[in-house]
């Protein structure tokens, strides 16, 4: 049972490209698999299922449903149905929506099979898999050039991380002869801390922080759905979700919380002025997911992992909302500029469903968002006061710019015409993603802590007074401050001058940075190697190459002179052989066996005159013969 989640939209998205003829029956196909995903995972995780699928050479395929895997098992497709049902009514080009679909549904098996991985091979095959599909996904539209070229940086980019993945194995390997969770805490602290390196970079670019932020950039270039999913509960959330899951053995390294808590903190503050100057809709949201997981990463490292994972599951459900509802507001006015959007009159009902996923991001109580993001800031003041303070700005400027965000997409505005409304079934995605985020809000009753703890298999620290003060008040703040702004007109530029706003809003430099230090040098590098092939390694191949054309030549020509020259010489002298052997055969050979025949036929001649028939002939031969024989006698003795 425990493969299910695996197994389901792995066999649906068969079935889906089965039925891509029919492309209505694949629609709601592609819905029914999430669904019976849902249902699958909700199973496996109420048993707390394990299994193992031999691999083979002594490797073993380990899963497990267990500590915050339970919730991940089920967040996954819940994300996946809104988003997958989205995309299924928001289709223009049905042929290339059946197969967003069914990329969709694999990508949701990869995301699931990582999620229950039990073991580092188990989580590389699940990570690879992720990586892959996120390439596919973000070059959709691979038409446009623009979109394979963003698909390849993302894809690159996190592929750097993804080699610390590869190290943090071979060292559990290396030092415990396995590659199970299980068996981590075995390892050597040498080997530990190699294991903690290699998972805390993987994480880090998964996750998008700094500096490898700005991949979320390029990963905008996929259409909607795509971003949805990508920034919610699958490619961007696993990194986070790693370091959860394994955070009680890596805390044993020394430097691991220092540095997992200063990279959380550097991006949630970096992150949050990137998505506070953002005047594209999407690239403000992508923002706002690196300083997010950021927060995510404070609490990790605090070493109070209930509080990120409470986190990452409000988190993956108000920002696929938000996400969903910024395509809807760029199928509607044709463009993402947050200074041409302001839908709120235009499409009232999504104005409300988009302001649900604001108030969350905001962390406006009662939302359960507010009582995660207090955790963590809990987590953050417990962890030093330094840690804390930052964690609180940036808290507030979550507020900023989810403010910012509401009102610039969907306050009020101009109601022309639009180029396109929402389908129901668009709407329908919406709300039940809005839905579930209000239904989070249950965390605040009594007892929600405690769930908090039970649900992600890890610990809590309950805010202070004026901590709670302090949070409250700091959201406050931020709300008034974009009415502020707002009434003075200054929200999208939010009086900065350009320049500065283009280069905050650009990450800092960092994709400037890495063009100018990484991506420039090295393509000189090669242009350089290309040179060097074309000018010095082509023509020492040309030259090794002519020279061996010459000596072929010399070889051809001795053998000529020399090997068939004996070869002609012997062939020669075999023929004047045969000649001389023909000549003394008629001379010799044959002329003595003919004359041996005409002597012996003259003897018969003659002995064939004695017959006569006459007896005193033959007495007399007789006589003779017996005359001869005495003589020979007498001579012998």
């Amino acid at each position: 049972m425990v493969w299910l989640p695996v197994f389901t939209p792995l066999i649906g998205g068969v079935v889906i490209l089965a039925l891509r003829r029919r492309q209505t029956a694949a629609k709601m196909a592609s819905v029914a698999v999430m669904a019976a995903t849902v249902a699958a995972a909700a199973t496996v995780s109420g048993v707390q299922a394990t299994g193992t699928w031999t691999w083979g050479g002594g490797l073993d395929l380990a899963v497990a449903v267990t500590g915050f895997g339970r919730v991940m098992v089920i967040l996954v497709p819940v994300i996946a149905t809104a988003v997958i049902g989205f995309a299924a009514a928001n289709s223009e080009d049905d042929r290339a929506i059946i197969k967003l679909l069914v990329v969709l549904t694999w990508f949701v098996a990869a995301m699931e099979l990582l999620v229950i991985a039990a073991d580092f091979l188990t989580l590389l095959i699940g990570w690879e898999l992720v990586g892959a599909a996120s390439w596919v996904l973000i070059g959709h539209e691979w038409r446009d050039p623009e979109r394979p070229r963003s698909a390849r940086e993302a894809f690159v980019t996190t592929r750097f991380g993804d080699l610390g993945l590869y190290v943090a194995a071979g060292a559990v390997f290396a030092s415990t002869g396995s590659l199970r969770y299980a068996d981590l805490p075995d390892a050597s602290p040498g080997w530990l801390a190699i294991v903690a390196a290699g998972l805390v970079l993987a994480a880090a670019a998964k996750s998008a922080q700094v500096p490898f932020s700005p991949w979320l950039f390029s990963a905008m270039a996929g259409p909607t759905p795509v971003s949805a999913l990508l920034h919610s509960a699958t490619m961007v959330a696993a990194g986070a979700y790693i370091l959860i899951r394994l955070q009680p053995t890596l805390s044993m390294v020394s430097w691991f919380a220092p540095v997992v808590v200063g990279i959380g903190l550097v991006t949630a503050l970096a992150g949050g002025m990137v998505a506070l100057a953002q005047q594209d809709l999407k690239k403000a949201l992508a923002g706002s997911t690196s300083a997010q997981y950021g927060l995510m990463l404070v609490a990790v490292g605090a070493g109070f992992t209930a509080a990120a994972a409470g986190h990452l599951t409000a988190h993956a459900l108000f920002k696929s909302l938000l996400f969903l509802a910024a395509g809807v507001a760029l199928h509607a006015r044709g463009t993402l500029d947050l200074s041409r959007l302001r839908l709120g009159s235009a499409l009232p009902r999504v104005a409300v469903l988009f302001g649900i996923g604001a108030l969350a991001l905001g962390a406006v109580p009662p939302l359960g968002a507010a009582f995660t993001k207090e955790a963590v800031l809990a987590g953050a003041f417990h962890s030093g006061i330094w840690v804390g303070l930052g964690t609180a700005a940036a808290g507030l400027l979550s507020t900023l710019y989810a403010g910012r965000l509401h009102l610039l997409a969907y306050g009020p505005g101009p109601t022309e015409e639009l180029h396109s409304r929402p389908r129901r079934g668009e709407v329908a995605a919406l709300g039940l993603l809005a839905a579930l985020t209000l239904l989070l809000g249950i965390l605040w009753l009594p007892g929600g802590d405690a769930a908090l703890e039970r649900m992600a298999g890890g610990a809590i620290v309950s805010p202070t007074r004026v901590e709670t003060v302090l949070s409250w008040t700091l959201v406050a703040l931020g709300l008034a401050v974009v009415g502020v702004a707002w009434r003075r007109g200054r929200l999208v530029t939010l009086g900065l001058p350009p320049r500065t706003r283009e280069f905050i809003a650009g990450w800092w430099g960092i994709p400037t940075g890495a063009r100018v230090l990484i991506v420039e040098p090295v393509s000189r590098l090669g242009q350089w190697l290309s040179i060097a092939d074309r000018k010095v390694l082509a023509r020492l191949a040309d030259a090794v190459a002519g020279f061996g054309q010459l000596m072929s030549r010399v070889l051809t020509q001795a053998v000529d002179r020399s090997i068939d020259a004996v070869v002609w010489r012997v062939g020669t002298g075999t023929i004047r052989g045969a000649a001389i052997s023909r000549l003394a055969d008629d001379r010799g050979v044959d002329a003595s066996v003919e004359s041996l025949a005409s002597g012996i036929g003259m003897a018969g001649t003659q002995s064939r005159r004695t017959q006569t028939g006459m007896s005193y002939h033959y007495y007399t031969m007789m006589m003779i013969g017996l005359v001869a024989a005495i003589a020979v006698a007498a001579l012998w003795r």
